[in-house]
């Protein structure tokens, strides 16, 4: 896109061009808003890359994320209430987890390791009925405090995925996506739209129960767009404790999703 043309969309404003696009789907037009919200992609790719091994390539990650913010121009309405730049950020980390999945870049020992440990905390806190701390989870898998931490710093990047993406982990190809309640209300069976606000709603609840600093840690990344440093310095510790303490909320809340899971989908 040449730039005077780029300088006349900015002048006709967001909103009108929007309009257009939805009714003449012109390239430029996509182009324009491709340009104009680049940066949000690359600002997205570099809070994932900070939990990823030295193995995932910062441009790769970027390269995943443009095919979630061309999908989410595409199929962006304005009608829905929701701001373009949140709706992005959900497809863009989305496309970047998917073909992050797509490639497996996980080894199966540390797949395995980080499911033992999401078992063992969904197992205790189920039969204690609160939450646990971390010398009783360590004392579980016969391993000293000093080892399950070290631990989870290992397990950090399998960790990193969106609240999003919670629900959608697992065997099922078709299981419900938190993703999906962005999806306009009137294109919907109202029986599906009260199932997706009831997970929205059981996860809101599973967030609430988290430890203090945990919950911290998870809204001030997810809800507050806080990056791992900026958030040690509002809890004051440092960047891989919080990696640790976003690590063990992200396995508490698969293991408590999971037991309502399979009590929905069952």
């Amino acid at each position: 896109m040449d730039n005077k043309r780029y300088k006349e969309y900015d002048v006709i404003g967001e909103d009108k061009l929007w309009e257009k696009f939805i009714k003449t789907k012109e390239q430029d037009i996509r182009d324009y808003f491709v340009i104009k919200y680049a940066p949000l992609v690359k600002y997205v790719a570099g809070k994932i890359s900070m939990g990823m091994p030295q193995s995932i390539e910062f441009d790769d990650l970027v390269s995943y994320g443009v095919f979630g913010l061309i999908d989410a121009i595409s199929k962006f309405d304005p009608a829905r209430g929701i701001k373009f730049k949140t709706y992005a950020m959900t497809r863009i980390r989305g496309a970047i987890f998917d073909e992050l999945r797509s490639i497996d870049w996980i080894p199966r020992s540390i797949r395995q390791k980080a499911k033992q440990i999401e078992q063992v905390i969904a197992d205790l806190e189920n039969k204690l009925g609160r939450t646990v701390e971390d010398d009783e989870i360590a004392k579980e898998m016969g391993i000293t405090n000093d080892e399950f931490q070290t631990m989870l710093s290992k397990l950090s990047g399998t960790s990193m995925l969106s609240l999003n993406d919670i629900w959608y982990l697992g065997d099922d190809s078709d299981e419900l996506s938190i993703l999906e309640t962005l999806e306009a209300p009137e294109n919907m069976n109202p029986d599906v739209l009260i199932e997706k606000q009831e997970i929205r709603d059981h996860i809101i609840e599973a967030i609430k129960k988290l430890p203090d600093k945990e919950k911290k840690v998870v809204v001030l990344y997810y809800y507050e767009d806080l990056t791992l440093k900026e958030i040690g310095e509002v809890l004051d510790v440092t960047e891989s404790r919080v990696s640790q303490l976003h690590t063990k909320a992200i396995m508490r809340l698969r293991g408590r999703l999971g037991r309502i899971k399979a009590n929905i989908v069952g």
